[in-house]
C-alpha cells in the first residue's frame, strides 16, 4: 500500500481533524525513528499512519481497537509487519520486533508534546525544545492521557528518554504546518 492510498483510507475513516493530525504526528515519528534504527522508513511510516484507522468506531471499545483496522485491511496490500504493528501498539500483541516497539512509544509521546506546545503563548512547535517536554514529562497531571510508562519503553529500543523526545520533537516539527503547530 502506497502512503497515498493509507491517506485515502485515513480520510474516509478519520473525521476528527485531531485525531487525523495525530495520525500524521505518529507518521513522521515512526519514520525518523527508522531513520535512526536503519529500518525500512517506508513501511514504519505506513504504520504509524495506519495505526489509529479504527478509532473513532473503537474508542468506547478498547478491546477492539486494532482488530477493526486489521478487518478494513484485510484486502488491501499491507505487511505483516505493519498489521503486528498496529495490533502491538494496542496492546494485544507483544512487542517483539523495533517496529512494534516504536509504535508502542511513538503513540503517547506525540500528545505529550502536542500539548506541550500548546501552554506556550505561540502555541507551536518551534517555541518548546525537549528541555521543556521533559519538563512536562514530570508533571503528572499534564497531559495525563499521555502515558509516561509506555513512552519510557523507548528504552527498548536502544534510546534515552531525552534521546526519544528530541527524535520525536524534530520529526512533528518538520511537518509542523500540516499539524498546525
Amino acid at each position: 500500500m502506497t502512503r497515498e492510498e493509507a491517506l485515502v483510507l485515513v480520510k474516509q475513516y478519520l473525521k476528527n481533524k485531531n485525531l487525523f493530525k495525530h495520525v500524521l504526528a505518529v507518521e513522521a515519528v515512526m519514520k525518523a525513528l527508522a531513520e535512526k534504527l536503519g529500518e525500512d522508513r517506508e513501511t514504519w511510516a505506513l504504520a504509524g499512519l495506519l495505526h489509529d484507522l479504527d478509532y473513532e468506531m473503537t474508542k468506547d471499545q478498547p478491546e477492539r481497537h486494532g482488530y477493526v483496522t486489521l478487518e478494513i485491511l484485510k484486502d488491501e496490500d499491507v505487511s505483516q509487519e505493519v498489521l503486528d504493528a498496529i495490533l502491538a501498539h494496542a496492546g494485544h500483541k507483544e512487542r517483539e520486533k523495533p517496529i512494534e516497539k516504536a509504535i508502542y512509544a511513538a503513540d503517547p509521546v506525540t500528545g505529550l508534546i502536542v500539548a506541550a506546545a500548546l501552554i506556550t503563548k505561540e502555541k507551536k512547535l518551534n517555541a518548546i525544545d525537549t528541555a521543556f517536554v521533559l519538563r512536562r514529562f514530570g508533571e503528572k497531571a499534564f497531559a495525563r492521557g499521555a502515558n509516561r510508562d509506555q513512552i519510557k519503553t523507548c528504552e527498548e529500543l536502544g534510546f534515552s528518554l531525552d534521546e526519544f523526545i528530541t527524535i520525536s520533537l524534530n520529526a512533528m516539527k518538520d511537518i509542523c504546518q500540516d499539524l498546525g503547530l
